[in-house]
């Protein structure tokens, strides 16, 4: 077997730990006589699997009592309308715009009632997060709209902005319990899993009690209520069981490794790795201003397409995949997510001075 080092933003590297447990467990769960992918989601089995999975999510983000944790199908694109069909009373959303996916987000919320940008960086193609400290917030505004990690452009926002007592909604699909989060500053949190939990196909949804109410939009089908999930334990229909599963081994390997605040740890050690190399190469240049850059997502460039290009098949033959940027924004970019080992972003940084010195 010969595993590549896998920079992909998603669907995106998990810990081998937790792929040699699911192969092991593959045909046979426990003592279920049964594959996890064959079981009814209405057996203990199962119920055990989720309600499991749920208590560990709890600890790993200490999260309050007063919020329930969701596990949906659908992604991110899912949640872009289901945040507003459920919070949107007022028909009017203030977002922060500070990249491709809260911009998307707050497209698809236009759809629902009004939304207003109250502040965007594309004025410098989103490589910076403008100051959040003093927006000027919608008086009739249900909810502030973040995306806290753009997984495209690179950046972070790590200041919350000031939402002057509005419900703030975050999408952490890209950073997702890759360092601790204080839950109770916000009213919902979402994620889709693919990036740094587990497979594609589920989205977790962290909200808080108050905001799970029948007053939804008057067309919202039953399986866009938040309330029909928290009603039936995300067990209103059949869930990705496979998928929940493979979350909760990432989970149990998340506690062993210390929890949320040694990922920080980890996670900032190899991002320093990635960053101290491009603010020294005289090829390569990162996209980002260092206030705002992410440890998840690290897009960088040559200044040259045709160098761009070049670079990318070159690492993927020495088994460093999908480092090529977005289609969107072109160039590449690493994903250091919580499952890529800091030896895959040592392998990089070599094989980039290699790359360098021949060119």
């Amino acid at each position: 077997m010969s595993r590549v080092f896998n920079f992909s933003a998603g669907p995106a590297v998990l810990p081998e730990e937790v792929l040699r447990t699911a192969q092991a467990e593959l045909l046979e769960y426990g003592t279920s006589g049964m594959s996890v992918m064959e079981m009814s989601h209405r057996s203990k089995d199962f119920e055990d699997i989720l309600f499991t999975a749920e208590a560990d999510l709890r600890k790993l983000m200490n999260i309050p009592e007063n919020y329930r944790v969701l596990f949906l199908q659908g992604g991110g694109y899912s949640q872009f309308a289901m945040i507003p069909m459920n919070l949107m009373r007022n028909r009017a959303a203030d977002y922060i715009v500070t990249g491709q996916w809260s911009k998307k987000a707050a497209s698809e919320a236009k759809i629902f009632g009004t939304v207003n940008v109250i502040a965007d960086s594309a004025d410098k193609n989103y490589s910076y997060v403008p100051d959040l400290s003093d927006l000027k917030i919608t008086p009739e505004a249900d909810y502030v709209y973040i995306c806290q990690n753009e997984t495209v452009h690179g950046t972070t926002i790590k200041a919350l902005p000031n939402t002057k007592g509005k419900t703030l909604v975050a999408d952490i699909s890209s950073m997702f319990l890759s360092e601790p989060l204080d839950v109770s500053k916000y009213g919902v949190i979402m994620g889709g899993v693919q990036k740094n939990v587990g497979p594609a196909g589920v989205a977790i949804v962290i909200i808080r009690d108050d905001l799970i109410r029948d007053d939804v939009l008057p067309f919202t089908p039953t399986m866009m209520k938040y309330k029909t999930h928290a009603d039936n334990k995300s067990l209103f229909n059949t869930p990705p069981c496979w998928n929940i599963y493979i979350c909760g081994l990432v989970f149990k390997w998340l506690i062993k490794l210390g929890g949320t605040e040694a990922m920080r740890e980890i996670n900032e050690a190899k991002a320093k790795i990635l960053y101290d190399y491009l603010d020294g190469s005289k090829l390569f240049h990162g996209t980002v201003e260092k206030k705002d850059r992410s440890m998840m997502n690290v897009p960088f460039i040559t200044g040259s397409k045709e160098l761009d290009a070049e670079f990318c098949a070159a690492a993927e033959k020495a088994g460093l995949r999908n480092v090529k940027g977005h289609r969107s924004v072109g160039g590449m970019r690493a994903s250091l997510y919580n499952a890529m080992p800091i030896e895959g972003v040592k392998a990089l940084v070599e094989f980039m001075a290699e790359f360098e010195r021949a060119h």
